[in-house]
């Protein structure tokens, strides 16, 4: 499954800059369907000149292979790529529910670089696990 976040706050349409979101929701997908899995928000304090945000934010996103938002800074896409996050970036906002169908079909297909990367990625991971398993576990 991959997780996909998109920065919103109605849930429904990417509308928020990744520094100044109000949430986020992400989803897991398969290829033949998404499902919603988890809504983050932030308390308006936590906005508000807080210069420890973007950690937070980005650590909100663990096991997300990439983040939907109209911008993001110069900062916020070094650590989200640093922490194997990609980020990307819409001119216009976009509606949640027609990104998850490219996203799917992308799965499924191929044709978008970071949904190839991230499946490779993830056959990469499993590919190791299933080496460790091989090897036995000795105390």
């Amino acid at each position: 499954m991959l997780r996909v976040a998109f920065a919103s706050n109605d849930r429904s349409t990417v509308n928020q800059h990744f520094g100044a979101a109000e949430g986020f929701a992400i989803y897991a997908l398969d290829g033949e369907r998404a499902q919603l899995v988890e809504l983050v928000e932030f308390p308006p304090e936590s906005m508000d000149g807080n210069e420890n945000r973007l950690p937070a934010k980005i650590g909100t996103l663990t096991g997300c292979a990439a983040v939907y938002c109209l911008a993001a800074g110069a900062s916020a896409v070094k650590q989200l790529l640093a922490a194997g996050v990609q980020p990307i970036r819409l001119d216009d906002e976009a509606a949640i529910e027609g990104l998850l169908k490219e996203i799917s079909l992308a799965v499924r297909e191929g044709g978008i670089a970071w949904v190839d990367k991230a499946i490779r990625q993830h056959a990469a991971d499993n590919s190791r696990f299933d080496r460790m398993l091989e090897e036995g576990w000795d105390e």
